[in-house]
């Protein structure tokens, strides 16, 4: 059992590393105050090729897989850039990783080298107002009209319209009662689509609204309405009715990178505290020399670690190709949970300067507490391990 990274990881660590060493925190704190894209690190880590690095060689991109992009996004979100967590879940993940997989040679052919480049966002419209996380009852619906695909229904928390190219929309080409019926499961009738998303914009057929929200404003989340939206069934990702696979396949690679996003955001967080209980002194000391302080970083510390390994083998086993639903989830839950402890545990860190923008805490603060909610929520994650892992009754 080798527990050290392989040279390409550490090779990713070191890359990814040296640009965000130059986006500090304030960088990251004027984007969520403006509510801006952060188009500056963008580019730099799309010239460096810490965009593309799963898209396959053949495409432009670095040919990497899931381990080596879970380092790449946890070494950006430990700089201080907690939100990045978006920007690597939706284009290299969303984007890169499902179009690999299931994507059509001239799919690929057509997107990937624009994702290698930087120069192709992605974006996922899943979750909708009456489904949330039961996946299996949404309800926009697709139809096959002639060489088209016509897709009708809305969609919330879609997160990263505003610079998207192409949004992989979910939809019900078979409502599940029926999908039961007369394909003999509810996962049956599932048809994943690529869609243009500003050509449908300009057809007047997409619409999206962004939601105001509590942090992570570096990427808007928006309502969206699909007005017969209709795209060519070659932009059908997998076939018609029986994109529930395809599915899976999008869902593992997005909790995994969360969970990575919330290993570096936990990381951020401790670090930060660290530097400002070695150097705040009170009674004529660093207060973090005091246990009160020193101990519960310390337990958050061995947290973060666990979190962390546990991250690293399920991307492992993704890149294997072997099952990897388990791991995915406990890493998920164990590093958002630590990542919202370590937030918290900051804040409390630097005491009433914790509540001021002067510092950084309030704005990680606020980005750590969604970790526990998406992308999928903590109480689904304990249900899939009591009911999976340990045999209980089912309990939804």
């Amino acid at each position: 059992m080798d527990f050290d990274l392989p040279e390409q990881a550490l090779a990713v660590r070191e890359g990814v590393a040296a640009i965000a060493a130059k986006y500090d925190h304030a960088y990251w704190s004027a984007c969520e105050n403006e509510h801006r894209f952060p188009h500056e690190i963008w580019a730099d880590l799309a010239e460096g090729g810490w965009i593309g690095l799963t898209v396959p060689e053949e495409y432009g991109g670095g040919g990497a897989g899931m381990l080596d992009l879970a380092v790449a996004l946890e070494t950006l979100t430990s700089s201080g850039g907690t939100a990045a967590t978006f920007l690597y879940i939706l284009t290299p993940g969303f984007g890169a990783m499902t179009l690999a997989q299931h994507g059509t040679e001239q799919q690929k052919t057509d997107i990937l080298p624009g994702v290698a480049a930087g120069e192709t966002q992605f974006a996922l419209g899943l979750t909708e107002p009456d489904a949330g996380s039961n996946a299996i009852e949404i309800t926009t619906s697709s139809r096959v009209d002639g060489d088209e695909l016509v897709i009708k229904g809305q969609k919330i928390w879609i997160s990263g319209l505003e610079n998207a190219d192409w949004m992989i929309v979910v939809t019900r080409s078979t409502p599940a009662a029926e999908a039961a019926a007369s394909l003999g499961s509810r996962t049956a009738g599932f048809t994943l689509a690529l869609v243009p998303v500003k050509e449908a914009v300009a057809a007047g057929t997409l619409s999206f609204s962004p939601i105001p929200k509590m942090g992570g404003n570096v990427v808007t989340s928006s309502q969206v309405f699909l007005d017969d939206v209709r795209v060519p069934l070659t932009n059908v990702l997998g076939e018609v009715d029986r994109g529930f696979a395809v599915l899976w396949d999008v869902l593992n690679p997005e909790r995994i990178l969360a969970a990575a996003g919330g290993v570096g955001g936990a990381e951020a967080a401790l670090r930060v505290a660290s530097e400002y209980a070695s150097s705040r002194e009170v009674f004529g000391r660093p207060i973090g020399a005091n246990q009160a302080i020193q101990f519960p970083l310390a337990q958050l510390k061995a947290k973060t670690e666990l979190a962390r390994l546990m991250t690293y083998k399920a991307a492992w086993l993704f890149d294997q190709g072997r099952p990897c639903g388990n791991e995915t989830n406990v890493a998920k839950l164990t590093a958002a949970q630590v990542s919202w402890e370590a937030a918290d545990r900051a804040f409390q860190t630097f005491g009433g300067m914790a509540y001021s923008q002067e510092y950084p805490v309030e704005r990680l603060f606020r980005d750590a507490r969604i970790g526990k909610n998406i992308p999928v929520a903590e109480e689904l994650i304990l249900a899939h391990i009591g009911t999976q892992m340990l045999g209980l009754p089912r309990s939804y």
